[in-house]
């Protein structure tokens, strides 16, 4: 297989797609800094991975819709309170009309609450853990969130921490199709050592070109046709 282009090269392809070099630029996003991202209270992470988990197989708008009833239902989300849901407090909210009823993904709330809480006590904050995360290795955050959270695998992590605006890629249909052309997989990558080839192309491109991880998996999107 090929190996990797540059990302200037990757670069001028997808601005090619969009409009040329400056018009591309403006659609870049920026992810938060790592104070920032610790200053985010720890129940809007929790809120942000319910969010990511009712999303995923469902509606997004419908969960927008929907989402002030979920504040409401899950008390704001308190990793505190939510971790101590009781089997009649899931049994109440599997009748509560204002959340989506599927019952796996409710008690997904309460054990991704307790491990936000493992998280707080290890690191001060589960904000402070997500903030202080290496950029090197983001794919080591995605396993952790596979292997401790609930319902986190997969893209769902990864929209999940590019919603709370950590640095870190999306491994899209298309930025999947970019990596497979550029030689780093030859498939989805679903194994750890998939994984950790994907992380290391990521990471050649960010000592690079000095871009953050956010950027380069939105320029490997584009470059797609």
């Amino acid at each position: 297989m090929p190996s990797p282009r540059p990302f200037e090269a990757l670069f001028a392809l997808a601005a090619a797609r969009k409009g040329g070099p400056d018009a591309f630029e403006l659609t870049l996003p920026a992810s938060k800094t790592p104070a920032e991202l610790a200053a985010i209270p720890d129940d809007r992470w929790l809120a942000a991975m319910t969010r990511a988990v009712f999303q995923a197989g469902f509606s997004w708008k419908v969960i927008a819709t929907k989402w002030p009833g979920f504040e409401d239902a899950f008390r704001a989300f308190a990793p505190g309170r939510c971790s101590l849901m009781s089997d009649d407090d899931l049994d109440t909210l599997l009748k509560d009309k204002r959340i989506v009823r599927n019952g796996a993904k409710i008690r997904s709330v309460a054990e991704n609450a307790t491990f936000l809480c493992e998280l707080a006590a290890e690191h001060g904050s589960a904000a402070n853990a997500f903030a202080n995360w290496p950029a090197e290795d983001y794919a080591g955050l995605l396993t952790l969130l596979k292997k401790r959270a609930s319902r986190l695998g997969g893209t769902s992590a990864q929209y999940f921490l590019r919603s709370m605006g950590v640095d870190g890629f999306v491994l899209s249909r298309d930025v999947v199709r970019a990596l497979i052309r550029e030689g780093v997989v030859e498939k989805e990558p679903t194994t750890l050592r998939d994984l950790a080839r994907v992380q290391a192309a990521f990471t050649c491109w960010r000592t690079e070109s000095g871009r953050p991880l956010t950027q380069i998996s939105r320029t490997l999107a584009c470059s797609i046709e």
